[in-house]
C-alpha cells in the first residue's frame, strides 16, 4: 500500500486528458476525474519511477498507471517530504493515431478571448 498523498493537477494535464482520453463523468472540469483516477491508482500501488519506453525523466518524477484505461500513464512530480503529488501531463503507451476526442470538441471548451477595438 502506498503512502497517502495530496494530489494537484496542472492545466496542461487537463488539456492533454481532454485531447487524448475523454472524460467518463461528463463534467466540464476534468480535474476532479483526473484526481480520482490518480488517487485510486496510487492507492492500488500502480506506481513506477521508470519512464515509459526507457526515456529520461527529471528526479522526483513518478508514473501512475490508470486503472480505467491501462494505456494511460499520469506523469507526476512527487514531493515526498510534503506528501504532495502534482500531475504534470499524461502519456499513452502503445497507442498510435489520432486523439480519441476530436479537436473541435476540445477547442470548444477553451475560454474565448474578447476582442477589443483600438479605435
Amino acid at each position: 500500500m502506498s503512502v497517502p498523498v495530496t494530489i494537484a493537477v496542472t492545466d496542461h494535464a487537463v488539456e492533454r486528458f481532454r485531447q487524448r482520453v475523454a472524460a467518463r463523468t461528463g463534467d466540464l472540469d476534468t480535474k476532479g476525474e483526473i484526481t480520482g483516477r490518480v488517487a485510486r491508482a496510487w492507492a492500488a500501488g500502480r506506481i513506477t519511477e521508470t519512464p515509459p519506453d526507457g526515456g529520461d525523466a527529471p528526479r522526483g518524477s513518478v508514473f501512475v498507471a490508470d486503472l480505467v484505461d491501462r494505456d494511460v500513464l499520469f506523469v507526476c512530480r512527487h514531493d515526498r517530504p510534503r506528501g504532495e503529488l502534482v500531475v504534470i501531463t499524461l502519456w499513452e503507451r502503445e497507442r498510435l493515431g489520432d486523439p480519441r476526442v476530436g479537436r473541435q470538441y476540445t477547442d470548444a471548451l477553451r475560454p474565448r478571448r474578447r476582442r477589443t477595438s483600438d479605435g
